[in-house]
């Protein structure tokens, strides 16, 4: 008699769980990366730049204060796809080049690779720059679907050439859309065909790796006009530039909720390093730039918005870094990171507003001369360690609304080592710059010489994480990549 009784309310306890647990539904995921965007770039900051679609998901969902990527784009897309820290990889050293030989490493999966093995259709569209001189380097090997975008690190949003050859794919096959047409339309027609055309009967992940706003410096003339009051041409275009991205962000995400896949999305932003001071990006009132491993450079506008997120409508000040992207996203989909590589899961603190499970960070490792980005640096707890070359862009860089300023426009390549060491002070000699981020996050006071002891253990600290480090993949161009070769096109088959 007591079996009877205790069986029907086993049943309705289980019945309670599988109803008020998590969702066990897997969410479709939108992983939108921003190129070379501005920590002061974007609405939700600065209420001068037009970006209401961006501000709307950062709003709803929870903006990130401390989310580190790479100071440049090969690095941070290799470690957001890897989970891996591109000084093991060989990838800390520039951005890979057209004519160069080299691509990311085929000893890590990538993140789509373990996404299908859950049951997810994926799909890439915009940048790669992850290396192309063979097939295998490229996006429909290396674990997606679809790819519509191109292959190198910018190019032109008309006529899609860069380094006098053409580059634009549809999948494999090399293509050329309208050239009359601004690029952000083009990709905005094709994410509303994949996303009317996939089967809803799957999970969906789209990585979305913006051109925008990369330079060139290009946009419609309607997009400009809509920043008349800013005076310097190249910021007034920059800034009708971030606007025209942020409609593709809404065009992304009308797509889905035309398609009754909104509400089953979880949205991921980030820029894959700060904005570019000599093409108008703008970061104030962090330090540095785009290449540079103070704040402005390494510091990404993000956030993280939609499905399974139980806290929301606030800014979040929990540490975290672009190789923790691949692991999170992967516990959201509902799989098992791997335990060799360096990122972190935080799902469970950001869907619940729980501290961070990251204490500390590498912002670069390079050994390789002359230096081209910031060298070398870590962060533990509130402190940051800068060691060598921090990076050509030292300074705090106001947004150019009335004239150009002089010392962002330098043209650091042509300088030499010689000047471009002096120029950033003590590099040859101590070459250290040690900051306390939480009661200095601008970067203003350099505490090496008052706090020795801590520089001391952060560099000891950062010497231990040096002895993983490979040595750059750079190697020099090679004149078997002339797209020439390949009737005008940047293609694969030449290494």
């Amino acid at each position: 008699m007591e079996m009877f009784l205790i069986l029907p309310v086993l049943c309705a306890l289980t019945l309670l769980l599988l109803i008020g647990g998590r969702d066990a539904k897997q969410p479709n995921i939108v992983f939108m990366v921003a190129d070379d965007y501005g920590w002061n770039d974007v609405g939700f900051r600065n209420p001068d730049m037009i970006t209401p679609n961006i501000d709307k998901l950062a709003y709803e969902g929870v903006i990130l204060n401390q989310s580190y990527v790479q100071p440049l784009c090969t690095p941070s897309r290799n470690a957001f796809m890897t989970g891996v820290y591109p000084f093991k990889a060989g990838l800390q050293h520039g951005v890979l080049f057209p004519q160069q030989a080299a691509c990311s490493p085929f000893n890590k999966p990538f993140l789509p690779q373990y996404l299908k093995k859950l049951g997810y259709e994926t799909h890439a569209m915009g940048k790669w720059h992850l290396g192309f001189c063979k097939w295998e380097c490229t996006p429909t090997y290396r674990g997606f679907d679809s790819f519509y975008g191109f292959y190198q690190g910018a190019e032109d949003y008309y006529n899609r050439t860069v380094d006098g050859g053409k580059d634009f794919r549809d999948n494999k096959q090399p293509i050329m859309p309208d050239t009359t047409i601004y690029s952000t339309y083009v990709y905005a027609d094709r994410a509303r065909k994949v996303i009317s055309q996939h089967d809803k009967s799957k999970p969906f992940y789209l990585y979305f790796p913006f051109q925008s706003v990369h330079q060139p410096i290009e946009v419609p003339v309607s997009y400009e006009n809509m920043y008349s009051n800013i005076k310097n041409e190249g910021r007034r275009k920059y800034s009708g530039m971030v606007t025209a991205m942020d409609d593709l962000v809404g065009n992304v995400t009308a797509a889905l909720k035309e398609n009754g896949m909104y509400d089953d999305t979880l949205f991921i932003f980030t820029s894959d390093n700060g904005g570019w001071p000599l093409y108008h990006g703008n970061n104030y009132p962090l330090r540095g730039g785009k290449v540079t491993i103070y704040e402005g450079g390494t510091r990404a506008t993000a956030f993280i918005s939609g499905k399974g997120l139980e806290k929301t409508g606030y800014t979040y000040n929990g540490m975290m870094h672009a190789v923790d992207w691949m692991p999170t996203i992967l516990s959201a989909a509902g799989g098992t990171p791997e335990k060799d590589i360096d990122g972190i899961d935080q799902w469970d603190s950001l869907r619940t507003g729980a501290p961070s499970k990251r204490t500390e960070f590498i912002y670069n490792l390079d050994d390789m001369n002359p230096p081209f980005e910031g060298h070398a640096a870590i962060r533990v707890g509130d402190y940051k360690l800068i060691e060598g070359y921090p990076g050509p862009y030292p300074g705090w860089y106001k947004p150019e609304t009335e004239t150009i300023n002089l010392e962002t426009k330098k043209d650091e390549t042509n300088i030499t080592d010689n000047e471009r060491y002096a120029k950033h002070g003590n590099v040859e000699s101590l070459g250290r710059e040690l900051y306390n981020l939480k009661d200095d996050p601008y970067e203003h006071n350099d505490l090496s010489l008052s706090h020795l002891d801590i520089a001391e253990e952060l560099s000891k600290k950062m010497a231990e994480y040096h002895k993983q480090m490979i040595p750059a993949n750079f190697p020099n161009n090679s004149a078997a990549a002339n797209p020439n070769n390949f009737d005008g096109y940047w293609s694969p088959g030449w290494c």
